[in-house]
């Protein structure tokens, strides 16, 4: 058994001896809890609970019975199409299934989908809903309005005790913005066709309409290109780090491999545009090249031979910028363009890390023959070149906003990414611009601070973040708002490994940033938004989306007190719901105890606690305890990171085992400390410490200089151990030894030379750089005279 197998099970097997005391600041190790069964799905009351809000509603008296023979209608072929697709999801759905008649039929009771020209000024994606207790009507302008409007009578849906039926309401709706998108990346890893399509159907379900699909990178060459077969033979595979690239039975390299056939992309880009969606496809271009360049080494820019990357970050590899290389980029296009019928194609433009340019004569004499001055300049002159072949046929140019760094054709659209400074030079130059920053909507990032975050990139983006973004700058000019085409939240997928952590990442965040790109601003409501939320997670039940359970579980943080024999507990729900407890064991309810102040527990103690809506339980209840040897053990998920650290808190896998899960631990790499806050050390002797290693594959390029390490002292380096801070007393060091245990971790004890007392900020750093391979930390524990 390999080394990160070891560390795997190893940790696994820990970790069960370990749940109460891994339990005491509200990390207890257990795999996340299923979602509830519908049996016990929250109970949303009559209000209109629709998500997104639309832009004018108003309630009306009583109700329309549903039922297996209720009779839904259309006239002309599009809003056939239309209410089929309405039939079919409210089967899946509710398990209601219809009658399809023609319109001239008529009915009591019946649902309407009717093209009216009438509406035409409203826009193609308005329409207007009617439900009274006689029948349902959707009217709109065109197919687009109608889908939208029956995707809102999908969510009016309800049963009860009562029985199936729509409320009584009228509904006159239109969108804010033009552009709701969200990117999906399979090139770090790889989603089938059967998961696209499933974020189709989701995101059919928020109305959002653009798919921004992520084709190409450092890791992979996701898209048949017929005239370039190696892209994909070479570059649509990667040999992933460590364990996880060795077949566990032969011990030979286990490629990651994956792409779509252009028959697989003519297939999602109609199933999206049944659900009236876009796909806009991209083709990064000249930096995230090493899977391109990888199977054809004339078009980089070194001559030093390349493999489809295992690692993440910003690579140096670009694109050279010669004639042929051009030339290959718009066959590419050529051979992409017939099977994506929209308008929009994306060029990437974004990191393009100019070294290699800079450091090429060729490159350097290329600039001067194109008269570019500098190397954006020639990026730029690139980026020309494509958008004037893109406009032959019939298509407009979308790049990340580093494509403003250079001169820019005016037709150009900007995707801005890096905050929006971009997107708001774009506008002001008078470029339509998409709003997708880094800091608000970029779904990897963690959601919350709980341990059972799946792995994620750093700094938290919460919900109400995702909602309170806007995408208009308040200092953007009047005459220049128009140029805000609208938003998109993109997840890339580096840490991303399995389906079940991809919908946990972007549900239900989607749905705060679809209420931002559908509802108007003056309409938009947090507080409300949460109120209808509950009601939406039943639907994602009843649709078969997975979402995230963490923001609607409860959180505890303990801080013992020693001498009296007592644990100080504080309760926390991510979103602010009513959270309820119990201490004795048994299943928290709606009439069990409110949590109101810290609870302050006789050790041992043990604590059960769900957040609660409408009475009903969000997630399953947490369980916690804690007795006076747990309260000294902390893992790694309950350190905090150190000040000096850069706070870029990354949670990470574990390399092995090859299938299956994986141990994850917190960590930073810029800088390996951890700290562990108010740390009691009256009567500790030493500091027990369970560290292990896992591959370093971060490519920093120019903020490689941010990743600082104390200097080693010993041939391996050491594990410092500071009371007061990272900058105070030193009060302990353990050499650190050249490799780990058999189990893949290896157990320091480090003694206090002097033990400081009372509580104190622990911080314990390792020295000297050990790439490839770095160091994490398992759990501490303070062992006592």
């Amino acid at each position: 058994m390999n080394r990160s197998t070891l560390l795997h099970h190893a940790r696994l097997l820990a970790a069960a001896g370990l749940l109460a005391a891994l339990a005491a600041c509200g990390s207890d190790r257990q795999a996340p809890p299923a979602a509830l069964p519908s049996a016990a799905a929250p109970k949303h009351d009559s209000r209109l609970a629709l998500v997104p809000a639309p832009a004018s509603m108003t309630p009306g008296e009583g109700r329309l019975a549903l039922g297996n023979g209720t009779t839904v209608l259309a006239g002309d072929e599009a809003a056939r199409a239309v209410a089929g697709q309405f039939a079919a999801l409210l089967e899946r759905g509710r398990g209601i299934r219809l009658r399809i008649g023609d319109d001239k039929q008529g009915a009591q009771g019946a649902i309407r989908f009717v093209l009216d020209p009438a509406r035409a000024d409203a826009g193609r994606e308005a329409y207007l809903l009617e439900v009274t207790p006689a029948g349902a009507t959707v009217r709109a302008a065109d197919a687009t309005g109608l889908f939208h409007g029956a995707m809102t009578l999908l969510q009016l849906a309800t049963i009860d005790a009562a029985g199936a039926w729509l409320p009584a309401v009228r509904i006159e709706d239109a969108p804010r913005f033009s552009w709701r998108g969200f990117m999906m990346d399979p090139a770090r890893h790889f989603w089938s066709v059967d998961q696209v399509k499933q974020v189709i159907d989701a995101m059919a379900l928020h109305k959002l309409n653009v798919l921004h699909w992520h084709l190409t990178d450092d890791q992979g060459w996701r898209v048949e290109i017929r005239k370039y077969p190696k892209l994909t033979e070479v570059g649509g595979c990667r040999i992933p780090a460590g364990d996880g690239g060795i077949d566990p039975v032969s011990g030979q390299p286990r490629p990651y491999c994956g792409y779509y056939t252009q028959d697989q992309v003519r297939e999602i880009v109609a199933y999206a545009a049944a659900r009236h969606i876009t796909v806009v496809p991209e083709i990064n271009q000249p930096g995230h090249a090493t899977a391109a360049i990888a199977a054809y080494p004339e078009l980089g820019s070194t001559s030093t031979p390349l493999q489809p990357s295992s690692e993440w970050g910003v690579f140096p590899n670009l694109f050279n910028t010669e004639e042929s290389t051009i030339a290959f980029l718009e066959d590419v296009i050529g051979e992409l363009v017939p099977l994506f019928p929209g308008t929009y194609f994306h060029i990437g433009g974004d990191e393009a890390v100019k070294d290699q340019w800079e450091a090429s004569p060729r490159v350097q004499a290329r600039m001067r023959e194109v008269g570019a001055k500098t190397e954006m300049e020639m990026q730029s002159h690139i980026v020309a070149r494509l958008e004037k072949f893109l406009a032959a046929h019939g298509k407009r140019l979308v790049g990340w906003d580093e494509i403003l760094e250079g001169p820019l054709p005016p037709e150009a659209t900007v995707m801005s990414w890096r905050g929006t400074e971009g997107g708001l030079k774009a506008a002001r130059e008078g470029h339509d611009v998409v709003m997708s920053p880094s800091g608000d909507l970029y779904l990897d990032y963690l959601q919350t601070e709980s341990p059972y975050e799946p792995p994620g990139r750093p700094a938290t983006i919460t919900l109400r973040q995702v909602y309170d973004f806007e995408p208009v700058p308040a200092e953007l000019e009047e005459d220049r708002r128009h140029h805000i085409l609208g938003l998109q939240a993109n997840l890339w997928t580096e840490h991303t490994r399995t389906w079940e952590r991809f919908e946990h990442h972007v549900f239900p965040r989607l749905a705060a940033m679809a209420e931002t790109g559908w509802t108007p601003a003056a309409r938009k409501d947090y507080d409300d938004f949460l109120r209808r939320l509950p009601a939406q997670l039943e639907r994602y039940r009843a649709w078969g989306i997975g979402y995230a359970l963490t923001p609607f579980q409860v959180d505890a943080v303990a801080v013992d007190d020693r001498k009296a024999g007592t644990v100080e507990v504080a309760l926390d729900n991510p979103l602010g719901y009513a959270v309820h407890y119990t201490t004795d064991g048994s299943e928290p309810s709606a009439s069990s105890p409110a949590y109101k102040a810290p609870l302050t527990l006789t050790l041992p103690a043990r604590l059960r606690a769900a957040a609660f809506a409408d009475g009903q339980p969000l997630a399953p209840a947490r369980d916690y305890a804690w007795d006076a040897a747990s309260l000294l053990t902390r893992s790694d998920e309950q350190l905090g990171i150190c000040p000096d650290a850069g706070r870029l808190l990354l949670r990470l896998e574990d390399d092995g085992p090859a299938d299956g899960e994986r141990a994850i631990f917190n960590t930073t790499i810029f800088y390996p400390c951890w700290q562990w806050n108010a740390a009691e050390l009256d009567g500790v002797a030493a500091v027990k410490v369970r560290a292990g290693r896992i591959p370093y594959y971060f490519q920093l390029a120019h903020d490689e200089p941010h990743r600082t390490f104390e200097p080693a002292r010993s041939a391996h380096g050491e594990l410092d151990i500071h009371a007061g801070g990272c900058n105070g007393q030193r009060v302990a060091s353990v050499p650190l030894p050249a490799t780990t245990g058999e189990d893949g971790f290896v157990e320091l004890e480090a003694p206090l030379a002097e033990s400081p007392g009372g509580r104190q900020d622990l911080c314990l750093r390792f020295t000297g750089d050990t790439r490839p391979q770095m160091w994490v930390i398992d759990r501490v524990t303070l062992q006592l005279r």
